[in-house]
């Protein structure tokens, strides 16, 4: 008889909507009095981040902390995987140890898939390539719920290159799975005209999309996208797509500002965003704590789940 494998998170789309506000009440109920440390305790979670982090990695490592999970945490280009080790032998060794949650980063679209298809236990994507970053959404989609009590209705502008960002590509799956009107910003060069097969707008103008919002992610934008001939000019890019004093006036009072991190200052935004009270980058960081610690509650104890 074919048993079912341990449930794992590689995007948003693995939770059914009543589940995904389920993990939202659970991370609030989490944010308003922390849980004793045993939800976890005795479960041996490992961190395994190929690719460099600062607010994701220990934002994790806090949430496993306050579970009470037995972290390890070690750097991968120390393991067996760059010695000629493949996927499927590093997770038997993993099992074999006694690891049952796997937290994983990577450069390369799919890894967590082929880790979770190989491993006996709980995987949660960390982000991985230009593919996913569930929690990530999570926590944003936590964030806009904290600010305006609801979804549906409410429309969010995301902005930048959406064509390389694994964040846009997973809270456009959960912003929409619960009802909220998302709107694509950026050049074509970083939007395609195509993408999302016409389901979702696009648009190539900035200020006439910010004084209809509720909320507007600015996205991070990379050197390597102006040496690749993606952007032939920032100075063309941050005239056309930058978020600064001037646009501020064209936000309304009641819409807030978004912000994966890690940020460029003075290129998708500047000083004059993140002095702004509409910005929610804090709210952002620390509700990270709360989601990951309700995933991995869900993950390893089925955590009952209440749809509202």
């Amino acid at each position: 008889m074919r048993t079912v494998p341990p449930r794992s998170l590689l995007d948003v789309d693995d939770l059914r909507p009543g589940e995904l506000v389920g993990v939202l009440d659970r991370a609030v109920a989490f944010r308003d009095a922390l849980p004793a440390r045993d939800l976890l305790a005795g479960i041996p979670v490992l961190n395994l981040f190929f690719e460099a982090s600062t607010r994701t990695a220990t934002s994790f490592t806090l949430a496993e902390q306050r579970v009470g999970a037995d972290v390890i945490t070690f750097a991968p280009g120390a393991s067996s995987l760059g010695k000629g080790e493949t996927i499927a032998d590093t997770a038997l060794t993993l099992h074999g140890i006694g690891v049952r949650v796997i937290v994983v980063r990577h450069y390369e679209s799919g890894f967590a898939r082929r880790l979770a298809d190989a491993f006996e236990g709980h995987v949660v994507n960390a982000g991985d390539g230009t593919h996913a970053h569930p929690t990530q959404a999570l926590l944003d989609l936590m964030t806009l719920r904290q600010e305006f009590g609801r979804f549906d209705g409410l429309h969010v502008a995301i902005v930048g290159d959406i064509l390389h960002s694994r964040v846009a590509r997973s809270n456009i799956v959960g912003m929409r799975a619960l009802g909220i009107e998302v709107t694509l910003v950026g050049p074509p060069t970083l939007l395609p005209p195509d993408f999302g097969a016409g389901e979702l707008r696009i648009e190539r103008d900035l200020d006439a999309v910010l004084p209809h919002v509720d909320a507007v992610m600015m996205l991070r934008i990379q050197g390597e996208r102006i040496a690749s001939g993606l952007l032939p000019a920032l100075d063309d890019y941050t005239q056309r797509y930058q978020l600064n004093r001037s646009r501020l006036r064209a936000l309304r009072d009641a819409a807030v500002i978004l912000h994966p991190g890690p940020y460029n200052r003075g290129v998708e935004l500047t000083d004059d965003v993140l002095d702004d009270p509409r910005s929610r980058y804090v709210a952002q960081v620390h509700n990270g704590v709360f989601v990951r610690m309700a995933v991995l509650d869900l993950l390893v104890n089925g955590a009952p789940v209440v749809a509202v």
